[in-house]
This record gives C-alpha cells, sequence and structure tokens, in this order.
C-alpha cells in the first residue's frame, strides 16, 4: 500500500476538473498518529482484556487531506471514549462511498490484511453504513464492523444518568437497530405457521425471528415515546415558571469536549462533571447566576454536538435540545486549541438549525484561550462578530463574557420610579430577581427604587408611585 497520496494540478493550482489522480484512487492511505498503543506492559495485559482492538477505515470524499485526517482523528477519539484501542487507521480517496462495501471489494481485500496484520477484531468505518453495506464488509474483514453512527450511540449509552437520558439514547439505539437486524439458520424459518404439524392454534401464516424482533422493537419504541413524552411535560413546567417569573435564560452549546461544563462550573460554581472525554455531559444542567449588575438568569449546559450527529440523536434529544430554542441567549463554547474550530461551529449550528434556534441571539466563546495558537484565536475574532476569548481553566476572559451576557440579555421593558414601605420586602427583592435596578435610596419613608421591569410587575408597584 502506498504511504502518499499525489496531487495532480494544472498550471492554475487547480485539480483538473472532478478527475482523481489514478494512484490516489487505487490507494488506502495509512493516517499516522492514531495508535493508542500503551506503554506499560502489565496495563496493557489489563486492557486488553476489556477492550476492543480496532481499526479505522475512512472514506474521502471532498475537502483537502488535513480535513480527511482531522476526522479520522475524531473518530479514534470517539472509538477511545467508547473503550477502544486504536491500532491502525486508513483513509480511501473515492468520488463516493461504494455502494456495496463502502471502500470497493478490492480495498476491502487489503483491509482485511490490515486486520489481519494488527491482530484487530473492530472495523470502524467514519461514516454511516447502509444494512448491506455492513453485511458485504463484515463478510470480506471476517470481523466485526461498526459505523460512525452506532460508535456515537454506544457513548451516549454509556453516558446517559438521568431517567430521561437513558430513555432518548434507547430510542436512538432501536431506530438504528430495526433496519439492521440480521438473522441466521433457524431464526429465518417460521414460528408457528404453514404445515399442520404443530396441531391445533398452530396454523397460519406465521412470523420470522426477524419479524418477531421487529415488533417487539416498534413496541418498545412506542413505550420509549410516551415516556420521553411525559418528561418533557415535566420540562416544560419547569420552563412556564422561569417564563412567569420573568428570568432570562441563557443556553450553552458547542462541540464535544469544548468545554461547555469547565465554563459552567467558572460562571455558576455548580461543580457539574467535568472530564477531558467525549460526551461526558449528555443531562442538561440549569443553575442560576447573576449579571455584574445583579440580575438572576438561567445558565443551561447541554449535550455536545459532533460533526455528522446521527438523525436518530437529534429527533431521541430533541427535548432536550429544546433549552437551547427557548433560551434568550446561547453561549456558543468553541476550542480555540483544536485544529478546525470553523468545522465545529458550522457542526453546531447545522444542529441549532435542526431544533429551530436560528433566530436566538449568538455569543461565541472561543474557550482554551491558554492553550490556543493565538493566530487561530485572531482569525476566529475577525470571522465572528459577537465574540470573545476566554479560559474556563484559567479564568481568562469570563468578567468579560459576564459583561456581554449582560449586554446581551433581553432588558424589561418599563422603567418605574416607585417608593416601597419596608413592609414591602418582598417586592424589593422581586424588583432585584425579575427587574433593572438603576438607583436605590433608603430613606426614612422606605426605599426609593428607579428600575426597569416587566409589565406584570410594573402594574403592581404603580401603587406605589410618588404623587406628584
Amino acid at each position: 500500500m502506498e504511504e502518499d497520496v499525489a496531487w495532480s494540478y494544472d498550471l492554475d493550482g487547480e485539480r483538473d476538473g472532478e478527475q482523481l489522480d489514478r494512484s490516489e484512487r487505487s490507494a488506502l492511505r495509512r493516517v499516522a498518529g492514531l495508535s493508542t498503543e500503551l506503554e506499560d506492559v502489565t496495563e496493557v495485559e489489563y486492557r486488553q482484556l476489556r477492550l476492543e482492538r480496532v481499526v479505522l477505515v475512512g472514506v474521502w470524499t471532498s475537502g483537502t487531506v488535513r480535513d480527511a485526517e482531522n476526522s479520522l482523528a475524531e473518530l479514534a477519539a470517539l472509538a477511545e471514549t467508547a473503550g477502544a484501542h486504536v491500532l491502525d487507521g486508513v483513509i480511501q480517496r473515492r468520488d463516493k462511498p461504494d455502494p456495496a462495501t463502502y471502500i470497493g471489494s478490492g480495498k476491502a481485500d487489503e483491509l482485511r490484511e490490515v486486520v489481519l496484520g494488527t491482530g484487530a477484531d473492530t472495523v470502524v468505518c467514519d461514516g454511516e453504513l447502509s444494512p448491506s453495506q455492513l453485511i458485504h464488509l463484515e463478510d470480506i474483514v471476517k470481523v466485526k464492523v461498526v459505523d460512525r453512527t452506532a460508535l456515537i450511540l454506544d457513548i451516549f449509552a454509556q453516558h446517559a444518568k438521568s431517567r430521561e437520558g437513558k430513555a432518548q439514547v434507547a430510542l436512538a439505539q432501536m431506530q438504528y437497530m430495526m433496519p439492521r437486524l440480521r438473522g441466521w439458520g433457524q431464526s429465518l424459518s417460521r414460528q408457528m405457521g404453514g404445515g399442520g404439524s404443530g396441531g391445533m392454534a398452530t396454523r397460519g401464516p406465521g412470523e420470522t425471528k426477524i419479524e418477531t424482533d421487529r415488533r417487539r422493537i416498534r413496541e418498545r419504541m412506542a413505550k420509549m415515546r410516551r415516556e420521553i413524552a411525559d418528561m418533557k411535560t415535566g420540562r416544560d413546567v419547569q420552563r412556564r415558571d422561569r417564563r412567569r417569573h420573568k428570568v432570562p435564560s441563557v443556553a450553552i452549546a458547542g462541540y464535544t469536549n469544548a468545554g461547555k461544563s469547565s465554563l459552567l462550573n467558572r460562571l455558576t460554581g455548580a461543580g457539574v462533571l467535568v472530564e477531558n472525554s467525549l460526551f461526558a455531559t449528555l443531562d442538561p444542567t440549569v443553575r442560576r447566576a447573576e449579571t455584574p449588575s445583579g440580575r438572576a438568569y438561567t445558565l443551561a449546559d447541554t449535550v455536545g454536538f459532533v460533526r455528522h450527529l446521527p438523525h436518530h440523536l437529534v429527533e431521541a434529544f430533541r427535548s432536550t435540545m429544546e433549552e437551547v430554542g427557548d433560551s434568550d441567549l446561547i453561549v456558543h463554547v468553541v476550542d480555540g486549541s483544536h485544529p478546525a474550530p470553523e468545522e465545529q461551529l458550522a457542526s453546531v449550528r447545522e444542529v441549532i438549525r435542526d431544533v429551530g434556534a436560528e433566530s436566538v441571539p449568538e455569543i461565541v466563546a472561543i474557550n482554551k484561550a491558554d492553550a490556543a495558537d493565538p493566530l487561530v484565536v485572531q482569525r476566529l475574532l475577525r470571522a465572528e462578530k459577537h465574540a470573545v476569548v476566554v479560559s474556563a481553566r484559567t479564568g481568562e476572559g469570563v468578567e468579560r463574557l459576564q459583561t456581554l451576557i449582560d449586554a446581551e440579555l433581553p432588558h424589561p421593558a418599563v422603567e418605574v420610579e416607585v417608593l416601597l414601605p419596608y413592609s414591602e420586602g418582598g417586592l424589593v427583592s422581586r424588583v432585584h430577581g425579575e427587574g433593572e435596578v438603576l438607583s436605590e435610596e433608603h430613606t426614612e419613608h422606605g426605599t426609593e427604587l428607579k428600575a426597569r421591569v416587566h409589565e406584570e410587575l410594573a402594574a403592581e408597584l404603580r401603587k406605589f408611585e410618588p404623587v406628584g
């Protein structure tokens, strides 16, 4: 197999039409630096008892070689998060994936040699494979084949902790599994049907084992959807309660492992789980915070996004992602130290559009400033209008982010000037919690307040307006 891929350019530096160089088409390109083999022998022996040994394979259809290698590197991180041991990774240049075996039958034979040479027991493909592609590729490489979607679903299943999160993952897994059920031997035979050898009550059209499995999965999916709908009702009640009290809401969204939970902890002291792994947060966390001017707002941590997020998951997690759509402001966290942060921004915005939140105002928080290339940070600042550079680890830029949040959150519409007796301490607290205090003075007759509040609270305060 060739290590290098040759490019064909014309004199202007452009590729000759849509043609691909013959050496590109005929080569499986090895991607260096993906192996996660361990040095310590005892640790290797322990891990080999419990981890799958995998080879990664991707089809490079567009973009540069660096884009293709970044995609496979992300797949390696996903495999590691799922608990796999990455042995090797290869990519092939094609116009589009082969409809039968994803990489073509000849390349599948070469992949079989890589699998034998590394001792792998699983092949992970960087894309969603059709049922027939999975079957045909498995038949050639003779080991288990897993696609990107199944890998992400597996990670979600490991990380879901709440009842709602587990139900959403289970629903997505069943949606994925339905068209991919396979049967061997007797599992395809008729049950209780056909001839009369079974005796009374056994004659009829019968049902294959796969048909039975599919029927049971459909029944379980219907049950899961009902359970998720019930849990969504509880979440809607909480959101309506926050709206009734006119508390603005901010949703933290971003690519997986961009540092969303770390930033939430820095802004609120919430103590949410922080791990350097993909999809560490699946269950949304809502915490109360205050702007520098003293206004209360809620801050919701959401599930991390990833490029080509399986549509099963977008659908299953729709109720959770509604936290983003119902918010007054999105803090979009991007990893400034990532090789391709613009791709991360685009992937997250695609999902934000899917959940109908594209009209919500957005602040881009360029996180991990302490580890980022200054040139990349400057490039992002030029491209994004509302952007701020922060480091959740060191606290750099967090105060500026808080000030920006304060400025971008919707301000109460009605300005009032009232004298509240000291017996009305509850109303003073509500003005502080639900409104924006412009000035406050304690006099012998009570508390003089000048503030901006919402219409409902303004109606209650009008009777305390000074006469004349």
